[in-house]
């Protein structure tokens, strides 16, 4: 592994903490998280346009950059940072790859050239809080996470007709905490079907306008990270790709340490700025007549901080360089990531003193964004319990004499 970047990836950082700086600031944030959708429309028509920002990990034959998923990472770690709030996850790092994937010609024709653009936004729908379970982070996705016919979960059933005017699909059901699903313009929905013998989950293509689609915000611990309630109430359905169960888990395998090595790079941006906030605070605040920052005590708390984000980073970036490889260690660098994350966010809520949990300061911004990733991705334990597993670390070996 070559350490350093390239000119290209030191340019896309570079522009995109730039464009941040101007347009997601503590004031553009906070009116973002106000409004319908939970994000700056403008500000994603800006990392769209300027920076090609949707499409950067996309062949370049449907209108992507074509550059690879490191360079992805590399860019949501300057959006972890700002906490910058965007349909970037949920379209580029959780749908497009699967379209990619598992889509067929039309399909990737028809869709992928607009998710490049920014014009489509899309979202994973994955039922209740198992979005970890289904890319395989936290435990085997081969389970009945989809449904199964439990409550919860979505149900799809072939139909006489679809569209076209051959076989159709429709779809009901509930699928919770969909991150962006009450705003995308496409809905990427995981359903079971095939019974109880034949039981599969298949991935559904919905529009965002279709008959029967409910979709309401939800309220959610991390409004950075906007989430919305999907309700499918027999809603007709279009299949991604085939009826091949097995291809979907594989494909949901792949995207999983995929999205596990930039949703790193996310949560080391986030915590490095904490840190950084901190740090900045600490010279600045007096007590008995000098800077907080320089009593032992809390110089020691920091440096601990600080050994833990650059560990998160060295890791995130390894991850992010070594998935395209074949190497399966998203899940370990998004552990440390997360760690870290939730690390620097309690030491900065507790550095910055009264002011540090209050509405008006952003330091409880950080902390939620680092407990909701939890929720969402981890938590830590589990993460590394689900590479213990795939490694065997602890499994039986014989002992011959």
């Amino acid at each position: 592994m070559d350490p350093s970047f390239t000119a290209e990836q030191d340019e896309i950082r570079r522009t995109l903490r730039e464009l941040l700086c101007k347009r997601c600031g503590p004031h553009e944030l906070r009116a973002a998280l106000d409004t319908p959708a939970g994000h700056d429309p403008a500000l994603w028509t800006a990392l769209a346009e300027q920076l090609g920002l949707p499409g950067l990990a996309l062949p370049e034959e449907y209108g992507g950059v074509g550059c690879p998923v490191t360079d992805l990472a590399l860019a949501c770690e300057e959006t972890g940072r700002a906490l910058a709030p965007s349909p970037l996850l949920a379209t580029s790092v959780l749908t497009a790859p699967l379209v990619l994937a598992l889509g067929g010609d039309a399909q990737r024709a028809a869709l992928l050239p607009r998710l490049a653009s920014g014009d489509l936004t899309a979202a994973l729908a994955v039922p209740g809080p198992a979005l970890a379970t289904a890319l395989g982070l936290t435990g085997g996705n081969d389970g009945d996470w989809a449904g199964g016919g439990r409550a919860g979960g979505v149900q799809a059933r072939r139909t006489a007709s679809g569209r076209d005017g051959g076989a159709g699909w429709r779809l009901y059901g509930e699928a919770a905490q969909v991150l962006d699903g009450h705003s995308a313009g496409l809905l990427l929905v995981a359903a079971r079907t095939g019974g109880y013998v034949r039981s599969r989950t298949l991935l559904f293509l919905v529009p965002g306008d279709a008959p029967g689609l409910v979709r309401t915000r939800q309220t959610a611990l991390d409004a950075t990270r906007p989430q919305g309630r999907v309700q499918l109430r027999d809603v007709e359905a279009e299949l991604l790709g085939d009826e091949d169960g097995e291809q979907v888990l594989r494909a949901l395998l792949r995207l999983g340490d995929r999205a596990a090595a930039v949703l790193a790079c996310e949560a080391a941006g986030a915590a490095g700025r904490a840190l950084e906030r901190t740090v900045e605070y600490v010279g600045q605040r007096e007590q008995f007549g000098r800077a907080v920052g320089s009593f032992q005590a809390v110089q020691h708390r920091l440096a601990d901080v600080h050994v833990q984000v650059q560990a998160a980073r060295s890791a995130a970036y390894y991850a992010a360089w070594a998935t395209p490889r074949g190497e399966r260690v998203g899940g370990l660098a998004l552990a440390q990531a997360l760690k870290a994350q939730r690390t620097a966010a309690a030491e900065a809520v507790q550095l910055h003193g009264g002011i540090g949990f209050t509405w008006e300061h952003d330091a409880h911004l950080y902390f939620k964004r680092a407990a909701g990733d939890d929720l969402l991705f981890g938590p830590a334990h589990r993460l590394r319990a689900r590479a213990a597993d795939e490694a065997r670390v602890f499994g039986r070996t014989e002992v011959t004499a």
